[in-house]
C-alpha cells in the first residue's frame, strides 16, 4: 500500500499470506483436521479477544508484557489470545456436566504475542491445539501424543526428522523434594532449571541459592541434576531413582512403562526419547511434558505440551484432569519447505469455456451448471476475443478440458470438447456434457 509516496509495509511480526502461502497453510490444516477426527477429537473455537484476567489468571501478571492487550471503550481489560487453554478451560467449565467424558477437542487458531519477532517466532501466528480432558490414567497422555506423531507423520517426517522428547515433572517433584525443596518453591526452581541451557551457569547458581543453605548444597544439586537430565532410557531412570531409595519415584516409573508400552502398541515408540531435561517452564503442568523436535538442522522445537490435571479447576472452580498440545505453522511450515515435503501446486481450472458473442448464453449456462456440479470453471471476460486467444488463456491457467462453442454448436448446443493435455476432442451435446464429467476429472 502506498501512503504519501511511501510503501506501507506489512507489521513486525505479521505476515501477508499470498495464494501459494495460503496453499499450505490449508494444507497444514486440513491435515491436522484429518488426522485428529481420525482419533475422534472434535472441533471447537473461540473468540479472538478475551478478558485480560483469563490469562493473568492462568499465567500470572507479568503475562500481560507478553500481549496486545488495552482497554476497549466499555473499559475493560481486554487482550488478543496469546494461547487457546484458558479459552478451552473457560468453555469446557460451562458445559462440565454435560459433556461426555472423555472430551476430545482440537481448535485451528491465529493467536498473538507480542515479542522479538525471530526465526520461527512471530507476533501472529496460527497454531493447532489438542486436549484430552476428564481421563487421569497415562493412555490419556499416551493418546495425545500418538495424535502429535501421527500429524507429524502424514506430513511426510520419518523418525530421522523428528523426534519427541518426553519428560516428567512428577519425576522433577520427587527428586527435588530428597534436596528438600518443598511444593511451594517447586515451580520456582523447575522455572530456573528449565532456562538453565539459555543462560551462563553462574546465572542459573546465583538463582538456585535462594533455595538451598550453602554454595556447597548448590553444587551437590546441580551434579546430581546433572546425572538425572543424562538418563536417556527407563532402565537408567530406575537405577538412578533406586538409588536415591525413592518409593514414590519408582511407583511413578511404573505409569512410565505403561505410557511407553501404550505407544509401542501403536507402533510410535521409534519417535519417542527420553529427556528429563525437558522441563516446561509453565508452572501448571502436573506430570509428563514433552516437545517434539526436528533431528537435525537447528533442532527446533516443533511442538510441546503435557499434563495440566489443576488448570481447569484453577480457573472455571471444575476439577477436571487434562492434557494436551500446540504445534504451530510457522516452524513446521519452514521444515516442510526445508524438506521439500510442500503439497504440490494447484493443477488449475477443470474446464475453461471458449465462445464467440452468439453463443454466450449457452456458454454461461453449461459453466453455471458445472459449477453447481462441483467443478471449477473459467472463461474470458474481455469481449470479442478469437479462438485462438481464448485457448491461450486456457493453458496458461492449467485447465484441465476446453469447451468450444462456435458457429456451428447448433440448437441442440453442441460443443466441442477438448483434453488440454491430450489433445484429443470429441462433440458432444452441452445438455449431456455436466452427465459426461460426474467421473473425476
Amino acid at each position: 500500500m502506498v501512503h504519501g509516496g511511501a510503501m506501507v509495509d506489512v507489521l513486525p511480526g505479521f505476515r501477508d499470506f499470498y495464494p501459494e502461502d495460503c496453499a499450505l497453510r490449508n494444507y497444514i490444516f486440513s491435515t491436522f483436521r484429518r488426522v485428529a477426527g481420525g482419533f475422534g477429537f472434535e472441533e471447537f473455537d473461540g473468540p479472538i479477544l478475551e478478558p485480560l484476567e483469563l490469562f493473568t489468571e492462568k499465567s500470572g501478571p507479568e503475562i500481560a508484557e507478553q500481549l496486545f492487550q488495552f482497554q476497549d471503550r466499555g473499559g475493560r481489560s481486554v487482550a488478543l489470545r496469546p494461547e487457546m487453554t484458558p479459552t478451552l478451560a473457560r468453555m469446557v467449565g460451562a458445559r462440565a456436566a454435560s459433556l461426555r467424558r472423555p472430551i476430545r477437542w482440537f481448535t485451528v487458531g491465529e493467536h498473538f504475542r507480542y515479542e522479538r519477532p525471530q526465526k520461527g517466532r512471530l507476533r501472529a501466528f496460527y497454531q493447532m491445539n489438542l486436549d484430552l480432558l476428564g481421563e487421569k490414567g497415562v493412555r490419556g497422555d499416551g493418546e495425545v501424543l500418538a495424535v502429535l506423531i501421527s500429524s507429524l507423520r502424514a506430513f511426510g517426517l520419518a523418525a530421522g526428522d523428528f523426534q519427541v522428547r518426553l519428560s516428567d515433572r512428577r519425576l522433577w517433584f520427587h527428586f527435588l523434594s530428597s534436596f528438600g525443596v518443598g511444593d511451594s518453591s517447586t515451580p520456582e526452581v523447575l522455572g530456573i532449571m528449565d532456562r538453565m541451557g539459555r543462560v551462563p551457569l553462574e546465572i542459573t547458581v546465583q538463582r538456585l541459592q535462594t533455595f538451598f543453605p550453602t554454595a556447597a548444597a548448590v553444587e551437590k544439586f546441580l551434579g546430581a541434576a546433572s546425572s538425572f537430565c543424562g538418563c536417556g532410557d527407563l532402565n537408567s531412570l530406575e537405577n538412578f531413582f533406586s538409588n536415591l531409595a525413592l518409593p514414590l519415584a519408582m511407583e511413578r516409573l511404573g505409569e512410565w512403562r505403561e505410557l511407553l508400552q501404550f505407544l509401542g502398541a501403536l507402533g510410535l515408540a521409534d519417535f519417542v526419547t527420553v529427556d528429563v531435561g525437558i522441563v516446561r517452564g509453565l508452572a501448571y503442568y502436573t506430570g509428563f511434558v514433552f516437545e517434539a523436535f526436528e533431528r537435525t538442522g537447528e533442532s527446533r522445537a516443533l511442538a510441546g505440551g503435557g499434563r495440566y490435571d489443576d488448570l481447569v479447576g484453577k480457573l472455571t472452580g471444575i476439577s477436571l484432569p487434562a492434557c494436551g498440545f500446540a504445534i504451530g505453522d510457522v516452524t513446521l511450515g519452514n521444515l516442510l519447505r526445508e524438506k521439500k515435503l510442500l503439497p504440490p501446486p494447484s493443477g488449475g481450472c477443470d474446464f475453461w469455456i471458449v465462445f464467440d458473442g452468439s453463443a454466450q448464453a449457452a456458454a454461461l449456462g453449461l459453466a453455471q451448471n458445472l459449477r453447481l456440479a462441483g467443478r471449477s470453471v473459467l472463461y474470458a471476460l474481455t469481449p470479442g476475443l478469437s479462438m485462438g486467444k481464448q485457448l491461450k488463456l486456457a493453458d496458461r491457467a492449467g485447465a484441465k478440458f476446453a469447451v468450444l462453442f462456435g458457429e456451428e454448436s447448433g440448437s441442440d448446443g453442441r460443443c466441442t470438447l477438448r483434453n488440454m493435455v491430450t489433445g484429443s476432442e470429441e462433440i458432444v451435446a452441452s445438455v449431456h456434457l455436466v452427465e459426461k464429467m460426474t467421473c473425476p476429472v
